[in-house]
């Protein structure tokens, strides 16, 4: 499941949480209307990512809708802040950091108010 957080958030960041196993679903219901929505109004956006304690992974359609928008709309987002403690995905954002025009960090749950000040500035 993805939810949205909106306390403490500029107008032109999407910030989203995640929990348990991320689907397709929750791509089609939040992700993409969601990101959408904000580069409609703002053209550019900033990312704020924050995986739950009880995030699990994502399914295989998940991650091909997380490359799809990513692709869509490369040139949208300004920067990218992913909240996590976990090692795999900490990895996987490092190295796909690399291919994204904008600013991309990952800090540790412990540092979520300096994620989301970062996305915010």
């Amino acid at each position: 499941m993805i939810e949205q957080i909106s306390e403490d958030m500029q107008n032109n960041v999407v910030a989203l949480c995640a929990h348990g196993m991320v689907s397709h679903k929750d791509y089609e219901r939040v992700v993409i209307p969601t990101v959408e929505e904000k580069i409609r109004l703002y053209s550019k956006v900033r990312f704020l990512f924050v995986l739950a304690d009880d995030f699990e992974g994502y399914t295989a359609e998940a991650m091909w809708d997380d490359t799809k928008i990513g692709l869509q709309h490369l040139t949208a987002f300004e920067k990218i802040a992913v909240v996590t403690n976990t090692e795999w995905v900490k990895e996987a954002v490092r190295f796909f950091g690399f291919f994204v025009p904008c600013p991309v960090k990952v800090f540790p749950k412990e540092e979520i108010q300096s994620a989301t000040a970062w996305a915010n500035e």
